[in-house]
Parts: structure tokens; C-alpha cells; sequence
């Protein structure tokens, strides 16, 4: 088992057509995931990688049964593309593109939990389920099966952490990128209350970064739920206050967001705290965990 993507998830890719996703679509076909079909309005009739391209959402589930979709849409149509998807059916959607106007997020957001539909992103290199498939652009050659749940706001450090496991022999049982915007689709609590029902999830790790309150909300959804063992790390320990870090999720002002206030937060909901992505190797040996 795994979370939001399995064997009977069936993709289609939006702004299909473009170079990055005409990549992207083909290592995610390579790696197995099942890709049904792509979107891009005004080009329905051709095909990519051998798979049809349509006009419309709604058409490309009538003839392929897709129920999930992978953005690779620009991001001022991000928002309309949004709405087309969740309006016809599709119950998963990742949102890859950087820029989203934090408006067009919010709107998002309000009508994903209006109709009952799990996203995550946007800025988001997607969902991994080792030897399974993915959605999204991480490597797949960094990640290993296995019973570790990995949730990372920021993309390369996700990549670093299962490498990591990997090396040692630690597999993952899915990775989760969850944007890294300050507004998200999918919060920290969200997805951490998925793993804590997968039956092949045995513990997770968080990997935050310094700005906004997401680790400070897994703190109190841990404490009041979660029976799995937890490990967080969180990057940016010498981000000076009130500069934007790299990008807009990545912002401290005044305590809020801090180092300090995440790492107080985690250690009282009794998650171990890693101060380098080096100690998730010694913390998942010292459980167990495989």
C-alpha cells in the first residue's frame, strides 16, 4: 500500500505538450507510472510518448478513466485549469509550476476542499512510490521501496533525505512534496494523517524549512494523533529574520517561523529532531525502521 498513488492510479498530464513535461512524461512512463493521456487545449489528435493528447479534461477522462492529473501548466492558467480538472472527476491533482499568485492558491484550496479532492503544491516536485510510479519531476533513481514515509517542503532536500535511507538500506514507502509556497493545497497535518493509516508506513520523516507555521501544525496533529514515530529537520537554521529565503515560503518574521519556535513546537509532540540529514541514517538504524 501507499499513499494518493498506486497501481490504480491513472494519469493524465496537463500541458503535456510543452518541452519540460515531453520529458518529465517519459521518465514518469519509465518508471511505471500509468499515464493515460495529456492535455492542451488546441492540440487534442496528437499524441506524446504514444499517448493521446485532448482538448479538454473532461474529454481526456471519458476516453481514458484517468483520476488523477499532473500540472504542467504555466502558471497564470494554473488557476482555470484548476477548476476544469476537479469539475470533471479528478480526485488527485500535483501542481509542479513555480509563480502561482498566493490568491489563485487560495481559491484553489477552497474549491479542492469544496468537492473532496486532495492536492498538493503548488512548487512542487511531486509524489514518489518507490518501484511504483510517480508524479512529478524527483529523480528516481535516489529512492528505494520500503516503509519510511518521507514529507518535504523543500524538493532537493527530499531527494537528499531518501538517498540517504537508501544508502543505508532504509527504504520509503511514498515521498511527498508538499510546495513550498506560503500557501499550499495540502498542509503538513493533511498528509501526515495519510501515513499515519497506511498499514506500510512505519515512521515518517518531516523535512521543513524556516517561515510559516507548517511544522508548528504538525506539532499539534502529531500530539493529538499520531501513534507512528516522527523525526523532523529543518532547514535553514541561520536564515536572518525577515529575508526571503530562497523562495516566498521561506520567510522569518519576527519569532514566527524560526528555527528555534519549530524546534520547540516538534520536541514537545515527542518527534525527534535531526539537526543534520546526516542523523536520519542513526535515527531510523536505532528503531529499526527498514
Amino acid at each position: 500500500m501507499s499513499i494518493l498513488l498506486d497501481e490504480k492510479t491513472r494519469v493524465i498530464v496537463q500541458g503535456i505538450t510543452g518541452k519540460i513535461a515531453r520529458v518529465q512524461t517519459k521518465w514518469m512512463l519509465d518508471y511505471g507510472t500509468t499515464i493515460v493521456g495529456g492535455v492542451t487545449p488546441g492540440k487534442g489528435g496528437a499524441t506524446v510518448e504514444g499517448l493521446p493528447v485532448f482538448d479538454s479534461v473532461e474529454e481526456a477522462v471519458k476516453e481514458t478513466g484517468a483520476n488523477a492529473s499532473v500540472f504542467f501548466v504555466p502558471a497564470p492558467f494554473v488557476l482555470d485549469a484548476f477548476y476544469e480538472t476537479i469539475d470533471a472527476a479528478i480526485k488527485f491533482i500535483v501542481i509542479v509550476p513555480e509563480h502561482v499568485p498566493v490568491h489563485d492558491v487560495m481559491k484553489m484550496r477552497s474549491y479542492a476542499i469544496e468537492n473532496k479532492v486532495f492536492a498538493i503544491g503548488p512548487t512542487t516536485p511531486g509524489i514518489l512510490v518507490p518501484g511504483k510510479g510517480k508524479m512529478g519531476i524527483m529523480p528516481a533513481s535516489m529512492f528505494a521501496p520500503g516503509r519510511v514515509g518521507i514529507i518535504s517542503r523543500s524538493g532537493t532536500l527530499s531527494y537528499e533525505f531518501a538517498g540517504i535511507l537508501s544508502e543505508n538500506n532504509v527504504g520509503q514507502s511514498t515521498v511527498v512534496g508538499m510546495g513550498a509556497d506560503p500557501i499550499v493545497l495540502a498542509n503538513l497535518p493533511d498528509i501526515l494523517e495519510l501515513f499515519e493509516k497506511d498499514d506500510e508506513t512505519d515512521a515518517v520523516i518531516i523535512v521543513g524549512e524556516v517561515g510559516g507555521e507548517q511544522e508548528e501544525r504538525a506539532a499539534k496533529y502529531i500530539t493529538s494523533h499520531m501513534k507512528k514515530p516522527v523525526a523532523a529537520y529543518i532547514a535553514g537554521r541561520f536564515s536572518p529574520q525577515g529575508k526571503r529565503m530562497g523562495h516566498a515560503g521561506a520567510i522569518v518574521r519576527s519569532s514566527a517561523g524560526t528555527v528555534e519556535a519549530k524546534w520547540e513546537a516538534l520536541a514537545k509532540a515527542k518527534v525527534t529532531i535531526l539537526e543534520s540529514p546526516m542523523d536520519v541514517s542513526y535515527w531510523t538504524s536505532k528503531h529499526g525502521f527498514h
